[in-house]
């Protein structure tokens, strides 16, 4: 499981952060777009090394990078004094990767970080890239596209229910299960919203396909989640860690946050051939 974690967050760190980045819209984030290699590729390089010093080090400067990006949140708030639930996604977005760099920091030193085991931590970096980082974006960038009931509501369930995951770390399987409900329920929505969005999709085949593959492994991998919740909080027969990782984790890595971000790319080329806006 150890190197299709690895995998999967290598994906998250050198292809998902500058690829969503860039469909943001934000000229703010340009620099840090540019620069992002220079802090994804030591981290990345850290998951393959043996867990001590340098692995440490390279972490470390995997957690520079989200720091500066996650500085812009802050900023962007300021800016643009927003409260549209779009904005609350797209700030979401900017934030988590600085969680998982966190987690990742502390499992490559070998420390325990809240109580949580190394196990748990390796796997808080890969949820905190795409049911965090990838989930948000999509979510703020379906809700950009159609700015109605259900576009709001799946940009603001997805960072509401990411932070009731993330608080059921400290408060207990009840409340994880909350924020899986409402995350569930949010990323059903946007693939509810992107089967919608097929339709309008023109002659770009690859596009619809893009986006079809999003929707239909989103729809399953949240099944998953869901029923990986539901049996921690219940003592339920469950999935275990190893069968997530290699169906929920490894779908949503590519079915669903690589396909969605390439799909929105080339929308957003379509639409907006002269330039893309914030």
């Amino acid at each position: 499981m150890s190197v299709l974690v690895g995998l999967i967050v290598m994906l998250g760190m050198l292809v998902i952060v500058p690829l969503g980045l860039g469909l943001v819209g934000d000229p703010a984030l340009d620099r840090v777009r540019r620069l992002w290699p220079l802090f994804a590729v030591p981290g990345a390089l850290s998951l393959w090394l043996p867990r001590g010093g340098t692995a440490t080090a390279l972490a470390l400067c995997y957690a520079l990078g989200t720091l500066l990006l996650a500085g812009h949140a802050p900023r962007r708030l300021a800016r643009t004094r927003s409260a549209r639930p779009v904005e609350a996604a797209l700030l979401t977005a900017l934030v988590t990767p600085s969680v998982a760099a966190l987690a990742l920091v502390a499992e490559r030193s070998g420390h325990e970080l809240f109580g949580f085991g190394l196990g748990i931590l390796a796997l808080t970096v890969p949820h905190f890239h795409f049911a965090g980082f990838a989930a948000a974006l999509v979510a703020g960038l379906v809700c950009r596209a159609e700015d109605g009931a259900a576009g709001r509501f799946a940009a603001l369930s997805v960072p509401l229910g990411t932070l009731l995951v993330l608080f059921g770390y400290f408060i207990g399987d009840w409340t994880e299960l909350a924020g899986a409900l409402v995350l569930t329920a949010g990323m059903w929505t946007v693939a509810l919203l992107t089967w919608r969005t097929v339709r309008v999709a023109g002659g770009e085949r690859l596009t619809r396909v893009l986006l079809a593959v999003s929707a239909g492994v989103l729809a399953v991998t949240m099944v998953l989640a869901l029923s990986w919740a539901l049996g921690e909080a219940t003592g339920l027969p469950h999935p275990t860690l190893t069968w997530m990782a290699a169906t929920h984790g490894l779908g949503n890595a590519l079915g669903f946050a690589l396909c969605a971000l390439l799909a929105r790319r080339r929308l957003q080329d379509l639409t907006h051939p002269e330039g893309r806006t914030a």
